[in-house]
C-alpha cells in the first residue's frame, strides 16, 4: 500500500474532452466511456455553445471530437473553431469519420492541421484505445520523454491479484514493463520496485496509457510518495540514455 505521509499527486491522467455531436447518443456513449476513466467529458450539441465552451480560457479543453455535421458544416466549422482558438494553445482535433462527405474534404481537413479521425459507431470498449494516443501523445510517442533503459524486478497489483515482471525503461513519470500479457488501456495498477543503489522500495499507484503484446505495457504514475518521485528523478537525470532527447 501507499504510505499517506507526503504523497504527491498528479493529474496528467485526467483530461478535459469536448464531445461536439448532433446526435445526443453519440455523445452521451463516448461521455460514458471518457467518465470510466475518470477523464471530464463535455457534451456540447451546437455550435455556438461550443465556441462559448473553447472561449472559455480559464476551462481549457485537451481535446475536441467533433461533428463536422453541426453548422456551418464542414471546413466553415473547422475553420471557425480554428480562428476561436487562434491565441491558445494548439488543440487536438478529432473528427467523427462518419460525417466527413468527401476525400476532397478529408484532404483539405489535413492541410488545416485535424489531428485524426474516430468511428462514431465504434463499440463503446473500443472508445478509449481509440482515443488514447491522442489524449497520451507523449506516451504513444515514447522517444518524447527522457527515459532510463532498466531492467529490475517490479510487482504489481491489480485489484487482489499481485503479478511480478521485469521493467523495460523509467522515466520520471512512470514506468514500462515487459509482459506477455499486458493489461487493458487506463486500468489501474499499484506497483513497488527497488531501484539500484537505492535502499528503500518505491511504491505509487498509476494507469495503463499504452499497451503491446509483442513488448509490454506503460505505466503512468498518478500518485506518489514526494520522496519516492525524487528518487526515481535522480535516478533517470543520472542514468540518461544518451538516445533520449533531453540528453543531448
Amino acid at each position: 500500500m501507499l504510505r499517506n505521509d507526503d504523497v504527491r499527486t498528479t493529474t496528467m491522467t485526467v483530461k478535459t474532452v469536448a464531445v461536439a455531436a448532433g446526435q445526443s447518443e453519440v455523445a452521451e456513449r463516448f461521455a460514458a466511456a471518457l467518465l470510466s476513466a475518470e477523464h471530464r467529458p463535455v457534451t456540447l450539441a451546437s455550435t455556438e455553445s461550443l465556441v462559448t465552451r473553447l472561449g472559455d480560457e480559464s476551462n481549457s479543453i485537451d481535446l475536441l471530437i467533433l461533428d463536422l455535421q453541426l453548422e456551418p458544416r464542414g471546413l466553415a466549422l473547422v475553420e471557425r473553431i480554428l480562428a476561436v482558438t487562434a491565441e491558445q494553445a494548439r488543440l487536438p482535433i478529432l473528427v467523427f469519420s462518419g460525417s466527413v462527405t468527401s476525400t476532397d474534404e478529408v484532404r483539405r481537413l489535413s492541410t488545416l492541421g485535424i489531428a485524426g479521425y474516430v468511428n462514431e459507431h465504434c463499440a463503446a470498449q473500443q472508445i478509449l484505445p481509440a482515443l488514447a494516443p491522442h489524449l497520451f501523445p507523449d506516451s504513444f510517442n515514447r522517444r518524447s520523454s527522457a527515459r532510463v533503459t532498466l531492467a529490475i524486478p517490479i510487482a504489481y497489483r491489480v485489484g487482489d491479484s499481485l503479478n511480478s515482471a521485469t521493467t523495460l525503461g523509467l522515466s520520471k513519470g512512470g514506468v514500462a514493463i515487459r509482459t506477455m500479457t499486458p493489461l487493458d488501456l487506463f486500468s489501474q495498477v499499484e506497483v513497488r520496485f527497488r531501484l539500484p543503489g537505492v535502499k528503500r522500495e518505491i511504491e505509487a499507484a498509476a494507469r495503463v496509457t499504452w499497451t503491446d503484446a509483442r513488448v509490454g505495457m506503460g505505466l503512468q504514475f498518478e500518485r506518489i510518495d514526494a520522496t519516492d518521485q525524487a528518487a526515481v528523478d535522480d535516478f533517470v537525470d543520472q542514468h540518461l540514455d544518451p538516445s533520449s532527447p533531453s540528453a543531448t
